[in-house]
């Protein structure tokens, strides 16, 4: 087979390689084997093009999660030379009929009968019996091919500052380009195992599905509920990649479950979506002595990630950072970035701006375009298209320290206190270093003279607000310190994995 141009492609190759010897997909109890995965992806894609009135469809919802269906679903619709668009069963329906909409849907196919029935498209449902029914029927020679590398394999829908999702379409050869720097980093192959943790609608799940697939791993599907005990995770389904947002790792801390050599068959344990600390970082690390550790960076606008940086594997060689999380290190091969203070000029300290070929080719809604794109000689632009030699502005805050890429927080993280420039991050930071603190997030509010001030809220055992603050007293001036401390069993988490600021300041009792 020639190169890969497709993620399909990807997949194909595997396939064609390991048969039906060896396992591709554990989910729900079942196991299929590559060749088995091949043929009711096959299947699928023949299927869809029926429901589709004929023809391939273009544009498919997938409504589903952690079934087979699923993940065969997601390689038929690709299969089909279609583009993937994830729908989450559990978010609101108004948001996954906005998506719906703006995504222009030829078809949606789910795993629940009756789910989708309300997104005005047909609807193609295949739960266990559909199945089984498929699996009798002969693989069809499907008179259409897989897309080819610059139409879009999938399209994310992220958060959208006016309050509608934001749909950010990444073609096959932005995903191509990623597997093949990221899939031979990982000595994968058969026999190894690799976690899905992620929810097909964050882009994490991409790396999973086809890092793994490309390796010829077994992809190992744990349910929600042995999600949030993630060591047992790992040692009954004897995984040896594990790859999650960090906050996985306070689920397992809280649990006493991080003990020394907890996790044996670990080999490497990635982490992004968010700053990962290095005090959680070393909790793993004992827990899974076995393992190499390694950070993947990037916005979803960038393909997944953008940089990588592999932690020592003597924690004693760990770096410092100022803000206590570890680096995110190095630009993947063939990506550029360039680091623009407040005036827009290079600089050692500042927004991280990116492109090559991961760099997305611009929102769905061409609208959102504006404001996150540079010209290549770095300078504002919202006219005209957007081209390979753009940078891409990710709104983070970055700094290069010792050689490596630190993230300092979001730009809009970064506030005026009382005319003082303020990094929440370094408050954050400070917060962390107290004995007992697990986690420490630090959001900002209006007081009623209409200035800011700073709130906090932290995890961990044993947390006393009046100790804390003694304590910060001693590291921070004045302005910095919160003038309100709140102690929470569990900081509030989006479906992501991710911390989510709107609920905590709704639980602070700032937000309607």
């Amino acid at each position: 087979m020639n190169a890969p141009q497709t993620a399909y492609d990807w997949f194909a190759r595997s396939a064609a390689a390991y048969g039906y010897d060896v396992t591709a997909l554990e989910v729900g109890g079942e196991h299929l084997s590559y060749g088995e995965l091949r043929d009711l992806a096959e299947r699928l894609a023949g299927r869809l093009a029926d429901a589709a009135g004929g023809a391939p469809p273009r544009t498919v919802g997938l409504l589903a999660g952690r079934s087979v269906t699923a993940y065969a679903g997601y390689l038929a619709i690709l299969r089909a030379g279609a583009t993937v668009v994830p729908l989450n069963p559990d978010h609101p329906p108004a948001r996954t009929s906005a998506i719906a909409a703006s995504a222009g849907l030829d078809l949606v196919l789910t795993d629940t009968p009756g789910a989708g029935a309300d997104l005005g498209v047909p609807v193609l449902a295949v739960g266990p019996e559909e199945r089984a029914a498929l699996a009798g029927e002969p693989v069809p020679d499907l008179p259409f091919g897989p897309a080819g590398p610059d139409d879009i394999a999938y399209v994310i829908f992220t958060s959208g500052s006016t309050g509608t999702p934001k749909g950010v379409p990444i073609p096959h050869r932005n995903i191509s380009a990623y597997i093949g720097r990221l899939a031979p980093r990982y000595d994968i192959g058969p026999g190894s195992r690799m976690s899905q943790t992620f929810e097909l609608t964050f882009d994490g799940s991409v790396h999973d599905l086809f890092v793994a697939w490309a390796g010829g791993a077994t992809l190992v599907v744990p349910t929600r509920a042995q999600l949030l005990s993630p060591v047992h995770a790992v040692n009954n389904l004897r995984l040896t990649h594990w790859f999650s947002v960090p906050s996985l790792i306070s689920f397992a801390s809280r649990l006493g479950t991080l003990r020394p050599g907890a996790m044996p068959t670990l080999r490497w344990s990635v982490f992004g979506g968010e700053p990962l600390t290095l005090a959680a970082a070393r909790e793993w690390r004992a827990a899974a002595a076995g393992s190499r550790m390694e950070v993947l960076y990037g916005p979803t606008e960038l393909t997944i990630s953008c940089t990588a940086y592999r932690l020592p594997d003597d924690p004693a060689a760990w770096p410092e950072t100022p803000n206590g999380t570890a680096p995110i290190g190095a630009c993947h091969p063939g990506m550029d970035f360039v680091l623009l203070d407040d005036a827009g000029a290079p600089a050692d300290v500042g927004e991280l701006c990116v492109r090559g070929p991961l760099r997305f080719p611009g929102y769905q809604d061409a609208a959102n375009n504006a404001g996150r794109f540079l010209t290549p000689d770095q300078r504002p632009t919202d006219e005209g298209p957007v081209t390979d030699r753009h940078w891409y502005r990710t709104g983070d805050r970055v700094a290069v320290l010792d050689g490596v890429l630190v993230h300092l927080g979001r730009t809009d993280h970064q506030v005026k206190l009382r005319g003082h420039r303020v990094e929440l991050g370094e408050i954050e930071a400070a917060l962390r270093r107290q004995p007992g603190v697990r986690e420490a997030i630090v959001v900002t509010v209006a007081t009623s003279d209409g200035e800011q001030e700073v709130e906090a809220a932290v995890t961990g055992p044993g947390c006393e607000p009046d100790g804390l603050y003694a304590a910060l007293a001693d590291r921070l001036p004045p302005y910095m310190r919160p003038r309100r401390i709140t102690v929470l069993d569990q900081l509030p988490l989006n479906t992501n994995g991710k911390i989510d600021r709107p609920a905590l300041l709704k639980h602070l009792g700032y937000a309607g």
